[in-house]
C-alpha cells in the first residue's frame, strides 16, 4: 500500500511564488531585450524606462534601466578599483624598506620621501577631478589615466629589473653599512623616482573619477536605486580592502622573499589586466555626456556676479532669487537643483536679479541669455556656499591622515626592531603589518552596515544611523585612542631596548604583535572615518562637481602626508643630539615614544576644533525634480500664468535695479 503524503500548503505556496518570480524575471528580461533592440534600431527611448537623472551610455543614447548602470555596472568599477589599490599598496608598503635598504637612504629622510610622494598621489586627483569635470567626463579620464598608470608601472617594474636601471642589491640601513654597498647612481635613483611621481599622476585621474563613476551608475531620481546607493561607500570600501590585504600580505611577502622584480611585476600585470576590463565592459556603462564646466569658473564666476551686485539688496523671500527649471538646468549640467540655504547671504547677491528702469533697456537676446559673469542661479551660489561650509570640515580631518601615514612609514620602522617570527621557519614581513588594519576593515565595515546601522537607526531616527558628521567625529576619537596606545607600546619597546643595551640591527625579545592594538584601532577608525569622509564629501559636493568632491576626500590624505612630513622634518632638526633625536637611525636609542605623543595631543585639539565647526555645518538641500521652479504660483506669473515683463525667463522674480 502506498504511503500516505500529507498536503502542505505553504510548500505549495512558496513553490507559486518562486514559479512567479521566475516568470516576472523572465518577462523583465524579454522587455529589457526588446528595448535593447528598439534601441539598436532608433534614437527614441521611452521616458518610463530612461533614468531619470539624464544618463546616457557611452554612444550618448539615453541609459535604459535594466540594461545600464547599477551594480552590475559597478561590479568592473569595483575590479578596476581593486586593481589599482593592488598596484599601489605592493609600491607604498614596502617602499620605506626599498628606499633605505637598497638606495640606501636614511630611515628620516625615506619616512619623508615616502609621505611627499604619497601626499602628491593623493593630491594629483585634484587634477584628474578638473580634466573630468570640464573636458572629458569620467568615462574617458577614468580609462586615459589607466593606460597612464600601467606605462608608469611598467617604468617601475624596469627599473628594479633592468641592470642598468636598478640600484645595487645589498642590504644595509643607515650611512654605516650602506657604505659597503656600491651607491645607486643618480641617473638610477633620478629614473625610479621618475616613474614613482609618475605613477602619483595616473593615480590622480583613476582616484577622483572612479568613486564617482561608480555612482553615477545609481539613478538618483528612482527611489529603489537611492536606496541601494545608500550602502554603496560601505561596500565599496570592503572591495578596496581586499585589494589592499592582497598587496600587503602576499606582494610584499613576494618582495621580501623572491624578489623586487616579482614584487612590482605581478601588480604591473593586474594593472594591464584592469585596463583591459575596463574597456571591455563599456556597454554597462552609465554616464553623463552634458558636463559642468570647469569648477573654478563656476565658482569665480558667482564671486565676480556677487561683487558686481554688491549694492544690490538681497531679497528676504528666496523665491525671488534667479533660478532655471528642472529641464533647462540639466541641458547646462548634470544633478539636481539646489535649494536655497540660510547664510553666506553675501553670495545671494550673485542671484538677486534686478529689473530693467527706465533709463536703462536690455535687448531681449540679452534678457533671454543672461551674462554668467553678472547673473549666477541659486544652485550655482548654493555650489560655493557648499565648497566654503565644507572647507573646515576638510582642515580638520588632516590630522587623521597625518596619524594615517605613521602605518606605513614609523609604525613599519618599528616592526623591523621587533621579533617577526611565527613558528620555526616563517617570519611575518614587517610591511605586512597593515594587512591587519585591512582585515579589521573587511570583518568590522560589514557588521556596521548589517547590525550597528539598524540598531543605532532606532535611536538616532537617521537613515544613516549616524549622521555624516556623527561618524566622522566617532573616528576622530579612535584615530586619537589609536595613536596614544601606539605611544604606549613604543614606550615598552623602548625600556626594553636600553636594558638590553640594544644596537641599530639588534631584534629585541619582544613580538612584533604588541603593534597588533593600533593597527586594529587604526582599521576601526577607517570604517567610521574614512568611509564617513568618502561618503560625505561625495554626498554633500555640488553633483556637476562630483569628481571634485573625491578629489576633496582624497586631498585630506595628500595635505595630511605633507603635513607628517613636514612634523618628522620638524621634529628631526629641533631634537637632534648625539643619540640622533626623538627620530634617529638607531630606533632603540631615539625616543619615537615622544613623537606619537605630540601627535595624540595635536589630535585632540583637532577633535574638538571639529566639533565646533561640525555643530555649526548646513547640509546640501534639493529641490525634487517633480517640483517646478517655474510654475503659475511663481511671483512672477499671474493668475493664468503669463509670465510678467518685469521678469526673466527661467527665474521667479526679480527685483528693482538699486542703483
Amino acid at each position: 500500500m502506498a504511503p500516505v503524503v500529507a498536503y502542505d500548503r505553504e510548500a505549495e505556496q512558496a513553490t507559486l511564488k518562486e514559479l512567479a518570480l521566475v516568470a516576472d524575471a523572465t518577462d523583465q528580461w524579454t522587455d529589457c531585450r526588446a528595448l535593447q533592440v528598439k534601441d539598436e534600431v532608433s534614437e527614441e527611448i521611452d521616458e518610463t524606462v530612461a533614468d531619470g537623472d539624464g544618463a546616457v551610455d557611452i554612444r550618448g543614447r539615453p541609459s535604459i534601466k535594466c540594461s545600464k548602470g547599477n551594480w552590475k555596472a559597478c561590479w568592473p568599477i569595483f575590479g578596476c578599483e581593486v586593481c589599482e589599490r593592488v598596484a599601489f599598496y605592493a609600491i607604498s608598503s614596502n617602499l620605506v624598506t626599498y628606499l633605505t635598504e637598497v638606495i640606501h637612504e636614511e630611515v628620516s629622510v625615506s619616512a619623508r620621501n615616502v609621505n611627499n610622494w604619497s601626499g602628491t598621489t593623493f593630491m594629483t586627483p585634484l587634477i584628474g577631478a578638473f580634466i573630468a569635470d570640464a573636458y572629458l567626463g569620467r568615462y574617458l579620464t577614468l580609462g586615459t589615466f589607466l593606460c597612464g598608470y600601467f606605462l608608469a608601472l611598467t617604468f617601475v617594474t624596469m627599473s628594479v629589473t633592468l641592470p642598468a636601471l636598478k640600484s645595487p642589491d645589498c642590504k644595509g640601513v643607515g650611512p654605516g653599512p650602506s657604505n659597503l654597498c656600491p651607491p645607486a647612481t643618480k641617473f638610477q635613483v633620478g629614473f625610479f623616482y621618475f616613474a614613482l611621481y609618475l605613477m602619483a599622476m595616473g593615480a590622480g585621474g583613476i582616484k577622483s573619477c572612479v568613486t564617482a563613476f561608480a555612482g553615477d551608475q545609481f539613478d538618483n531620481f528612482d527611489p529603489v536605486e537611492a536606496k541601494r546607493k545608500m550602502s554603496f561607500p560601505n561596500w565599496w570600501f570592503v572591495s578596496i580592502s581586499f585589494g589592499t590585504m592582497l598587496s600587503v600580505s602576499l606582494l610584499v611577502y613576494t618582495q621580501d622573499t623572491i624578489g623586487w622584480s616579482w614584487g612590482y611585476g605581478i601588480p604591473t600585470a593586474i594593472a594591464g589586466f584592469a585596463t583591459l576590463f575596463y574597456f571591455i565592459c563599456t556597454p554597462l556603462y552609465r554616464t553623463h555626456h552634458i558636463l559642468g564646466g570647469s569648477p573654478f569658473t563656476r565658482v569665480a564666476q558667482v564671486l565676480v556676479s556677487a561683487a558686481r551686485n554688491w549694492r544690490i539688496s538681497v531679497p528676504s523671500n528666496p523665491e525671488l532669487l534667479y533660478e532655471l527649471d528642472d529641464k533647462e538646468a540639466l541641458t547646462q549640467a548634470p544633478g539636481r537643483l539646489l535649494g536655497h540655504t540660510p547664510g553666506l547671504r553675501f553670495l545671494d547677491k550673485a542671484a538677486t536679479v534686478p529689473v530693467m528702469d527706465h533709463e536703462r533697456v536690455f535687448r531681449f537676446e540679452a534678457v533671454m541669455k543672461p551674462d554668467p559673469w553678472r547673473l549666477s542661479t541659486v544652485t550655482q551660489v548654493e555650489e560655493v556656499k557648499l565648497l566654503i561650509r565644507m572647507l573646515p570640515i576638510w582642515l580638520t580631518n588632516l590630522m587623521f591622515s597625518a596619524v594615517f601615514a605613521q602605518v606605513g612609514t614609523l609604525f613599519l620602522n618599528q616592526g623591523t626592531t621587533l621579533n617577526r617570527s611565527m613558528g620555526p621557519n616563517f617570519k611575518i614581513p614587517a610591511a605586512s603589518m597593515p594587512l591587519f588594519v585591512t582585515l579589521t576593515i573587511c570583518v568590522f565595515l560589514p557588521l556596521y552596515d548589517k547590525f550597528f546601522v539598524p540598531t543605532i537607526r532606532q535611536i538616532t531616527g537617521d537613515k544613516r544611523g549616524l549622521t555624516l558628521l556623527q561618524r566622522i567625529g566617532v573616528g576622530q576619537i579612535i584615530s586619537t585612542l589609536s595613536i596614544t596606545v601606539a605611544a604606549v607600546v613604543e614606550m615598552r619597546r623602548l625600556t626594553l631596548a636600553r636594558s638590553l643595551h640594544a644596537g641599530p640591527d639588534f631584534i629585541l625579545p619582544m613580538s612584533i604583535f604588541w603593534l597588533l592594538p593600533q593597527y586594529m584601532l587604526t582599521g576601526i577608525c577607517e570604517v567610521f572615518l574614512s568611509v564617513g569622509q568618502m561618503e560625505f564629501f561625495l554626498d554633500q559636493a555640488p553633483e556637476s562637481m562630483r569628481s571634485l568632491g573625491n578629489a576633496l576626500y582624497l586631498s585630506t590624505v595628500a595635505v595630511g602626508s605633507f603635513l607628517s612630513s613636514l612634523l618628522v622634518s620638524i621634529v628631526t632638526n629641533a631634537t637632534y643630539d648625539s643619540n640622533g633625536g626623538w627620530i634617529g637611525n638607531n630606533l632603540n636609542i631615539s625616543h619615537m615614544d615622544y613623537f606619537y605623543w605630540l601627535l595624540a595631543g595635536l589630535s585632540l585639539l583637532n577633535l574638538f576644533a571639529y566639533m565646533f565647526f561640525a555643530q555649526r555645518y548646513t547640509y546640501k538641500a534639493s529641490i525634487k525634480s517633480s517640483v517646478s521652479r517655474t510654475s503659475s504660483e511663481s511671483p512672477c506669473s499671474d493668475s493664468s500664468g503669463t509670465l510678467q515683463p518685469h521678469c526673466l525667463p527661467g527665474s521667479n522674480a526679480i527685483r528693482p535695479l538699486d542703483l
